[in-house]
């Protein structure tokens, strides 16, 4: 277990360091943030001044030294924007982006496993197609466009819920949380649901098809033979065998709305990295942007880890596969 523990540490320490070449290298050739630093009406003298401020002067492999020496110390540059350590300003954004992505993943699953359970088990039952259809509706629609239906029916026409914004915060362990209010509950519902509807979905489909798999092997028959009853044959037997997939696409999934929630949030204006992020290219600020990279880089090298760590609890089998390799 330790082994290989360590061997998943050395793996997450070179995919951070191939990935610090790759968004080096990527960030080099998005554009040249020296024309929106300075006036269009600056001379060469003062163009040459920030440039060399920058350190954009020096030779491509020479800045990426100092990138990677400076990162390694957690000082990836001061934001053009906000004229603070762009790791600063990530951290400020990020308890925002995290709510959002927590409160998403388990509304997903809270719908997605008991429906894709209820599907798998009657798979001829006209509710259980009818659960599939939705599902398919589910994948099919843009993420934005919901986002839009679900602001003009609940925020517009019926005026349940607000449309936009974080709402009253309040702080726990230092942290502004939106979800320890009554308003700031009501702020997360929408951009949570529109969030969570595409994972529910593919998490539905997924337990289902797991069930389904399931249930004609022999252990499922040795169960039920010797008397268990439905509900430990199906909570215990069926479900720890459909968990680990399912667990994989959780972990991802979770991951992905922390990366790539920057449509939700630039719809209902929630002011996480999202937001952030896209603010940040309109003005090439390269501090900003690389900080957010590095930072969804991490994220998805730790969820990796620990959704590894959670296949051994869940399956002995991989943690005495894992011993012997």
């Amino acid at each position: 277990m330790t082994a290989a523990v360590v061997r998943r540490l050395l793996q997450a320490v070179m995919v951070m360091f191939a990935m610090t070449l790759i968004v080096f290298i990527a960030i080099n050739v998005i554009g040249d943030p020296v024309d929106i630093l300075i006036s269009p009406d600056a001379d060469q003298i003062e163009r040459a001044r920030v440039v060399q401020a920058l350190g954009l002067d020096l030779p491509l492999w020479q800045q990426y030294l100092r990138f990677l020496w400076a990162a390694l110390h957690g000082d990836l540059g001061e934001s053009y924007v906000y004229n603070e350590p762009a790791i600063r300003v990530i951290l400020e954004r990020l308890p925002a982006t995290l709510e959002l992505a927590v409160a998403a993943i388990l509304i997903a699953i809270v719908v997605g496993v008991p429906l894709g359970l209820y599907a798998g088990l009657r798979p001829d039952g006209i509710l259980s197609r009818v659960i599939m259809t939705v599902s398919i509706l589910g994948f099919s629609l843009p993420t934005f466009w919901v986002g839009l239906v679900l602001i003009m029916f609940f925020g517009v026409q019926l005026g349940w819920l607000p449309s936009g914004g974080r709402g009253q915060t309040a702080e726990l362990f230092g942290v502004q949380w939106a979800f320890l209010t009554k308003d700031g509950l009501a702020h997360l519902i929408l951009p949570a649901v529109n969030l969570a509807l595409f994972d529910a979905c593919l998490i539905l489909r997924l337990t289902r098809a797991g069930v389904a798999e399931v249930l004609p092997l022999d252990f499922v028959k040795f169960a039920r033979a010797k008397g268990l009853k439905e509900t430990r044959v199906i909570g215990v037997h069926v479900s720890k065998n459909i968990m680990i997939p399912v667990v994989t696409i959780i972990g991802l999934e979770f991951g992905s709305i922390v990366a790539f929630s920057v449509v939700t949030e630039s719809v209902f204006s929630w002011p996480g990295m999202g937001k952030l992020i896209i603010d940040s290219i309109n003005v090439l600020d390269r501090p900003i942007i690389t900080a957010y990279l590095m930072a969804i880089v991490a994220f998805f090298v730790i969820i990796n880890l620990v959704v590894d760590l959670t296949y051994t609890a869940l399956d002995p089998r991989v943690r005495l596969q894992g011993e012997g390799s």
